[in-house]
């Protein structure tokens, strides 16, 4: 029999202790007990009778522990099972495999006492145990998560004790103890039968094993509970805290669960978790410096050593060429082991160091290789001859760039925001170039960000935006076909020699380089310009094959370039196609940041590489003229800047495919045209070249004026308005002026066909061209038409516009009649069709403040000669005033002659303005039925419906014996504007 008999009674006693009197004596006779049963075990275990031992402990546990429905032998068999650990001392380990699993099975027990006890127990064993503890540690870990969260305190208390052991056991063993009895085999296909890294290798598995343990913690992130959460993070900065587990590499796994617990409403949670994702950023870092000052450091000692021996880098100066040989072939085994030995240790195998060392270690190996040099040129120092924390660790940055974009996307908790911006932003310094794989995806967040309505979302969104933008803008347009070829032969000498199929160690080595391009080009600025040479050619434009080769001292294999520029072009080559459908849709974005800042970034693509955005520009450009529309005048810039520079990088059909879109919109939103129709034909002026707006836009009203009189009348006064007065357009209007070249009269000609639907625009343009001869004739016609309110209104402002500073040399122009004769009639023509308004006194006043000039020259001129030409006189006046007579009449003839043909112009502007009357009299008449059963109150809103508040004044004196004005009703207008019309005439055939 295996136990005492007094110990089996007091276990196997029927009925629990039902009060605290009874818990008392319960516990006396536990006291009692325990000492002879391990007494017992003591005894067994000096004889080394493990037989008797085994039966004990088999009893414990089938007998008691695992007595379901009785509580009372549960909690006996988990003390005998502690007691049992205590008197075994150093040889449990042999037992553990027994023990263990019941007090595992008592954590789940619907008993709180029971539960109570089996922490009790379990702490005693672990107590013991130490080290080999850690075999179990997920089921002790499993049963600790779900008692962090135990209704009962004093199961809660237990379990803190005990964790508190367990965490003192992993800080001090974890990294290192390897199990005494469990094997290999055993340790690994412990989880689901499957291998470690290096478990076949011949290297002694410990008895904790993070990639076993890492499952287990991503399937328990998921909690909700706060105590269970804050359970996990204070086991995750313990792991994180042990410098040889590195579990900063297994990351990805758990991340997301950290980002969750930062919306959990405990501020407890949240505090643990921010600090957690503090720590885990600050060793990325850390672990980043590390290899990029160790791969600097490699790179300038290869360099260094290539300088210093001459061309061919395998071989040293030594006394013997013998020696010379064998010491390059040892060098060159020290570099192939170098770079094959990262891929065969595990981190396991090196002297435990904390971390916050690394960077110092890494400047300090930095510092040491201008002291080498000596040892470099004999060839006795190698690359690994210092093993740095940290150098070893390899970091998914992908998989973390794309836990962190998704939760960007995905929640709206303004910390989880802030946290992965910030994140995000250190990436960029980190690891740039795996960030451009998720630019689509990032500025459909970020954008939308800078118009958050929290600050630090706000401000966070701005820095990533702005860092993003900075590092794309510092790429090449095609990274593949730069610094590729020259960096290669120097890394790897022998990389010539190799078979395609053995390119396989190269891959890290350019990774390397890719890390460290930026650090490269500031150590090779001191070496000599032989070595510089091959990295000379580094332009931004994209570099032909043919034009790289010659490039290069060394020539390669074609091969091995081809797989290169493959490797390189998959990290950093951005989707131009994805980052622009992203950047489109957020021209829907409400707010005008986002909006501004989509269109920034077209900007900058289209500036880096315009051929990409083109062969994509199809589907975006209905979206680019229709942000024209926007209210913002910001976003409305920024979208004409960019159309300007696509039209630039683009032939004449994309640009006149523009305009004529450009047209359509503003005939289908009559608003834009009004609101902002000014601001794009300037700012597309101040971008593209202002003729060629003006030409393609004459040639596409004068085809389509027939189609839609109302809007080419109405696009030609805008047009003309900016031409007048728009100061981007002062070059073209000094252009005007001058119609002595051929180009400027093709130009005038094309705008004067298109000006025709308007008439006081073609007047104008006249005036501005300074062919007043030609304004008279078209003044002549304008007695014949019918004058509309909305031509009084344009001729009232061409009146204001002639006092602006733009028509100051047609002011100057009247002190000279005897050279500008029809300036004069042009000008009291105007003042014939005027009613009595402030602009018929302003024209008035201006001509009679020189009429006395005119009256000297002018009459003599019309009393002797002729009207030939259009009234230009020979003149009996001053010599002076002849000639300069004569001179303009040649030059008009001139113009027709071999330019200007005058007499077709006006025959297209009469046959012009005939269907613009034909048009509006097609109007009235249908209108004709409603005008006749409407109110005259309905005709007077009508009338003023074509007014603006800026009107004649005449409108509104109630005057019409003195000006002309507008009655109630359009057709005693109409009457009064026919019967000036004739006075107009009678006036101009007597001068005649």
């Amino acid at each position: 029999m295996p136990f005492p008999s007094s110990i089996t009674t007091f276990l196997t006693r029927g009925s629990p202790p039902r009060d605290s009197h009874e818990h008392i004596l319960f516990a006396d006779q536990l006291t009692e007990e325990l000492p002879r049963l391990e007494s017992s075990i003591r005894n067994a275990l000096a004889e080394n009778n493990h037989d008797r031992i085994a039966k004990i402990v088999h009893q414990l546990c089938h007998d008691y522990a695992y007595a379901v429905h009785q509580p009372h032998a549960r909690n006996g068999g988990l003390i005998g099972l502690a007691a049992a650990a205590i008197a075994l001392g150093a040889e449990v380990a042999r037992y553990l495999r027994a023990i263990v699993p019941p007090v595992l099975a008592c954590f789940s027990d619907q008993d709180a006492r029971v539960r109570y006890y089996a922490c009790e127990s379990m702490y005693n064993i672990a107590k013991v145990a130490k080290g080999e503890i850690l075999v179990y540690f997920n089921d002790v870990f499993d049963a600790l998560c779900k008692l962090a969260a135990d209704t009962e305190l004093s199961v809660k208390n237990g379990a803190e004790l005990l964790d508190r052991l367990v965490k003192d056991i992993v800080s001090e063993s974890a990294a290192t103890y390897a199990s005494i009895l469990i094997t290999n085999e055993e340790v690994v296909g412990s989880e689901n039968g499957e291998r470690e890294e290096g478990a076949g290798n011949g290297e002694v598995q410990t008895a904790f094993s993070l990639p076993r343990f890492i499952p287990l913690l991503q399937e328990r992130i998921h909690v909700l509970n706060p105590f269970t959460r804050t359970f996990l993070v204070s086991w995750i900065t313990l792991l994180d805290s042990i410098p040889d587990l590195e579990l900063v590499a297994y990351l990805p796994s758990f991340l997301g669960g950290l980002l969750r617990f930062l919306s959990d409403p405990n501020q407890d949670v949240h505090t643990t978790t921010k600090v957690a994702l503090d720590r885990f950023l600050t060793e990325i870092k850390k672990i980043s410096a590390v290899k990029k000052g160790i791969a600097e450091s490699r790179r300038s000692k290869e360099l260094i050593r290539k300088a210093s021996n001459g061309t061919q880098s395998s071989d040293v100066v030594l006394d013997s060429p013998r020696s010379a040989t064998a010491q390059g072939d040892v060098t060159q085994e020290q570099q192939q082991q170098a770079e094959e030995k990262p891929t065969l240790t595990t981190l396991h195998d090196v002297a435990p160091a904390h971390r916050d060392n690394a960077i110092d270690e890494a400047q300090s190996e930095s510092s040491l290789s201008a002291g080498d040099d000596e040892d470099e040129k004999n060839g006795t120092a190698g690359f690994e001859d210092e093993w740095i924390p940290g150098q070893d660790v390899q970091i998914d940055y992908q998989r973390i760039l794309d836990i962190l974009v998704t939760f960007l996307s995905e929640s709206n908790e303004e910390e989880i925001q802030v946290t992965t911006l910030k994140w995000i932003e250190s990436f960029l310094d980190i690891c740039p170039e795996d960030i451009l794989v998720f630019t689509p995806r990032l500025l459909a967040q970020v954008l939308p960000a800078l118009s958050h309505d929290v600050d630090l979302v706000k401000q966070a969104a701005s820095r990533v935006n702005t860092a993003l933008m900075s590092y794309i803008m510092s790429l090449p347009e095609e990274p593949a076909k730069t610094n590729t070829t020259t960096e290669l032969p120097q890394q790897n000498p022998p990389a010539s020699t190799q078979q395609p199929g053995a390119s396989a160690p190269t891959i890290p080595a350019l990774r390397a380089l890719r890390e460290t391009n930026g650090a490269d080009r500031q150590s090779t600025t001191s070496l000599p310009s032989r070595i510089q040479q091959p990295r000379k050619p580094t332009s931004p434009e994209p570099i032909s094959p043919s034009m790289r080769t010659p490039s290069v001292k060394t020539p390669e294999p074609p091969p091995l370039e081809e797989t290169t520029s493959e490797v390189i072009a998959a990290h950093t080559d951005l989707d131009y196609e994805a980052a622009v459908n992203a950047l489109t849709l957020q021209f829907l974005h409400e707010h005008e940041a986002t909006r501004v800042a989509a269109l920034a970034w077209l900007i900058m693509l289209h500036r880096k590489s315009p051929r990409r955005i083109l062969a994509i520009q199809d589907a975006t450009f209905p979206a680019l003229l229709k942000t024209l529309s926007d209210p913002a005048e910001a976003v409305v810039t920024r979208d004409l800047l960019l159309l300007s520079q696509i039209s630039k990088s683009s032939d004449d059909s994309y640009f006149s495919s523009f305009m004529v879109n450009l047209l359509k919109l503003f005939a289908t939103d009559r608003r834009l045209l009004e609101t902002r129709g000014n601001l794009i034909i300037r700012q597309l002026c101040l971008s593209l070249s202002a003729e060629k707006i003006y030409r393609t836009m004459a040639d596409c009203l004068e085809r389509e004026e027939g189609s839609d009189i109302d809007f080419a009348s109405i696009m030609v006064q805008n047009l003309n308005n900016n031409l007048i007065t728009a100061p981007e357009l002062a070059d073209l209007r000094k252009r005007l002026r001058n119609l002595d070249s051929r180009d400027g009269q093709t130009f005038f000609t094309v705008l004067f066909k298109a000006w025709c639907v308007n008439a006081v625009a073609t007047f104008s343009l006249c005036l501005l061209a300074q062919a007043y001869e030609q304004a008279y004739h078209l003044l002549q016609i304008f007695a014949e038409m019918e004058m509309t309110v909305n031509v009084l209104i344009q001729i009232d402002k061409l009146v204001q516009l002639l006092e602006s500073p733009v028509f100051t040399y047609l002011r100057m122009q009247l002190l000279e009649p005897e050279r500008f004769p029809h300036l004069y009639k042009c000008l009291y023509g105007l003042l014939m069709l005027l009613p009595q308004s402030s602009a018929f006194a302003a024209l008035k006043n201006r001509l009679n403040s020189v009429s006395a000039i005119g009256y000297l020259h002018i009459a003599p001129s019309l009393r002797g000669g002729g009207a030939a030409g259009g009234g230009v006189g020979a003149g009996s006046g001053a010599t002076g005033s002849a000639v300069s007579t004569f001179e303009r009449q040649n030059r008009l003839k001139s113009r027709e002659d071999g330019g200007i043909k005058w007499a077709e112009l006006l025959e297209k502007f009469k046959a012009t303005q005939e269907r613009v009357r034909r048009a509006q009299q097609r109007q009235l008449g249908g209108a004709q039925a409603e005008e006749e059963e409407s109110s005259p109150r309905v005709e007077k809103a009508g009338v003023r419906g074509e007014r603006p508040q800026s009107a004649l004044s005449f409108a509104s004196t109630g005057r019409p014996s003195q000006g002309g004005g507008v009655g109630q009703g359009k057709e005693e207008g109409k009457g009064h504007l026919r019967q000036k019309s004739s006075g107009l005439r009678s006036r101009f055939s007597k001068k005649g």
